[in-house]
């Protein structure tokens, strides 16, 4: 069983009565009135680490909330590990102005993860999130199967209920979401970063114990590659994006046979890939 520990974070400047956890109110001067100073809300962003077995895998920059969510959800739709169940422990410390998730990993997943650093040692950087040979961007996908469906009338829904989980957005304008909606439109959990990916992760670990049937995955950013990914490697089968989608993550989703819809607005959409899934 997944164990969690809360190490003195409580502790931590980004942890205060403010009126969401990510939020700090600072003075600030608008245009057209720079002689008056007024306060405004900002969001907070921390350095999270992800420590497996002692060793530092990431870094990422994300808003302070649902630490082990992100870790949990990174490091299934990275294929660190298979099942939460190959994560034993977990406990979430403070360390340099920011955040270590120390994880404790399956002797198995753990074995993997070093072959796979040990393999990319004293290759050249391509400078994407850490993966060090350009081959490594795109990793194969398993095909998805094609197990559900979705009527479109019911997205107009989701899309006015998604701000309902971005409380600090509401305040800043500065973060991201991904919700999980059932087949009628209704959410049914959803989180907020900063990072769109860490969002999708955060979104990912929460519902890592729940199947991935019967709805989509509404995101309110754009669909690079790496969203797709993250979605496939956890059985996702629908992606709806409210921004656009790449030429890259078009391919991905089309040979991983994940439906890909950009562009969600009310009333309209762009389906890219795989449109039998779609009513």
């Amino acid at each position: 069983m997944l164990q969690v520990g809360i190490k003195d974070v409580n502790k931590m400047s980004f942890l205060n009565n403010n009126p969401v956890n990510g939020v700090r109110q600072t003075m600030v001067q608008q245009r057209g009135q720079l002689h008056t100073l007024q306060p405004d809300w900002v969001a907070e962003e921390v350095p999270v680490a992800l420590v497996y077995n002692g060793i530092s895998h990431v870094v990422m920059m994300a808003s302070p909330k649902d630490f082990e969510a992100f870790a949990l959800g990174f490091s299934l739709s990275e294929g660190i590990i298979r099942t939460p169940q190959d994560i034993y422990g977990m406990d979430v410390v403070p360390a340099c102005n920011g955040v270590e998730v120390q994880i404790e990993l399956s002797s198995r997943c753990f074995m993997a993860l070093k072959e796979r650093r040990r393999s990319m040692a004293g290759r050249t950087g391509c400078g994407v999130c850490g993966v060090e040979q350009i081959t490594d961007v795109v990793r194969p996908l398993e095909p998805l199967p094609f197990t559900q469906t979705f009527d479109l009338q019911n997205l107009d829904n989701a899309l006015r209920q998604l701000r309902s989980v971005q409380q600090i957005g509401d305040l800043t304008g500065c973060t991201h979401a991904a919700a999980w909606i059932d087949p009628l439109g209704e959410l049914q959990g959803g989180c907020e970063d900063i990072g769109r990916h860490v969002a999708l992760d955060k979104l990912l670990g929460i519902r890592a114990k729940q199947p991935w049937t019967q709805g989509a995955v509404l995101v309110s950013s754009r669909a690079s590659y790496e969203m797709v990914q993250k979605a496939a490697m956890c059985g996702v089968e629908i992606l709806f994006a409210v921004s656009a989608a790449t030429t890259l993550a078009i391919d991905v989703a089309d040979k991983c046979n994940l439906t890909l819809v950009g562009f969600s607005k009310p009333g309209r959409g762009t389906v890219f890939t795989h449109p039998q899934r779609l009513r």
